[in-house]
């Protein structure tokens, strides 16, 4: 049984955090960590497809690098009901999961969704929308290959 990321959006649909935790998986380490094999994957027979059980990760990451579990346990508690103590988790995160993690809480903060008030001389006037406080990061590599001068 195979799902999609596409899936796994429409699962999460409607649930601002649980939405963000799962766009982190699918974002983060080339998505491995929301394929099928992993514990948190579950098989969902009436939903009909795979779907994350956040609440199962932390007692899951051993054995992995110190930056994945970090990140793994930051998931787990925007998705599910996983205690998390920033000071231990953000401090060594790369460049690029500090980015994903930052677009995800302003995702799950409803940022996405919000309307600033226009005011002119006379008091309010109306609502308008704005853009998140910090949008979802390009896709971008891990690592950075520098030409080092050789033609």
């Amino acid at each position: 049984m195979t799902t999609t990321p596409e899936e796994l959006r429409a699962w999460a649909r409607g649930v601002l955090p649980v939405e963000a935790a799962t766009e982190l998986l699918l974002r983060a380490f080339s998505g491995r960590f929301a394929e099928p094999g992993w514990p948190w994957m579950i098989r969902d027979e009436a939903y009909g497809h795979r779907l994350i059980d956040f609440d199962a990760i932390p007692v899951h990451v051993e054995g992995l690098s110190g930056g994945e579990r970090q990140f793994l346990l930051i998931a787990a508690s925007l998705g599910g009901n996983c205690p998390l103590i920033l000071n231990d988790a953000l401090p060594g995160l790369d460049r690029a999961l500090l980015d994903l993690v930052l677009a995800a809480s302003a995702h799950a903060a409803g940022s996405h969704h919000d309307s600033i008030m226009v005011e002119d001389r006379g008091g309010p006037m109306g609502f308008d929308r704005v853009d998140t406080l910090h949008p979802w990061p390009q896709a971008a590599p891990a690592l950075r290959v520098i030409d080092g001068g050789q033609s």
